[in-house]
């Protein structure tokens, strides 16, 4: 597998990523207009025969947004997702930030794993931040990494 940046001409294939990741994707619109955005940058892991996965963030002054993170089912537990955010923190840093933020649904065990296993700290709560088709909507947590430990 071959961890890369990723460009807005890959709007849709990162989207399809999305789709088998989420309930509710981002589609290749919403995805190209994130990475069209003031201070976008994206990498992705490529597999031989598809995208692995992808990480999609943007940088405002000192501070850093993981926006979407997303792997394809078939590529979980083969540490895609680490190797992303290990990278957009990189990336992150070299563009000036002091500071990762993220939301995470609070029900999403595997993804809070990961980003407590990466250092990320639990810095406040939104309630009923994630709609749920069928259901309550679930409370985000926004974590926070310090960049320059």
């Amino acid at each position: 597998m071959i961890l890369r940046e990723a460009t807005v001409t890959e709007a849709a294939a990162l989207a399809k990523v999305h789709g088998a990741a989420f309930e509710a994707p981002w589609n290749a619109s919403d995805i190209a207009v994130m990475l069209k955005g003031a201070g976008a940058f994206a990498f992705a892991v490529q597999a031989p025969r598809r995208l692995a996965g992808f990480i999609l963030c943007r940088t405002l002054a000192d501070q850093a947004e993981i926006l979407t993170l997303a792997t394809h089912p078939r590529h979980r537990r083969l540490g895609v997702a680490k190797s992303l955010v290990a990278c957009a923190c990189a990336a992150a840093r070299a563009r000036g930030a002091a500071t990762m933020f993220l939301e995470v649904a609070a029900d999403n065990a595997a993804a809070i794993a990961l980003y407590m296993g990466e250092g990320f700290e639990r810095a406040g709560e939104r309630r009923g931040y994630y709609a749920r088709p069928g259901g309550p909507a679930v409370d985000a947590w926004v974590l926070r990494l310090a960049l320059n430990r």
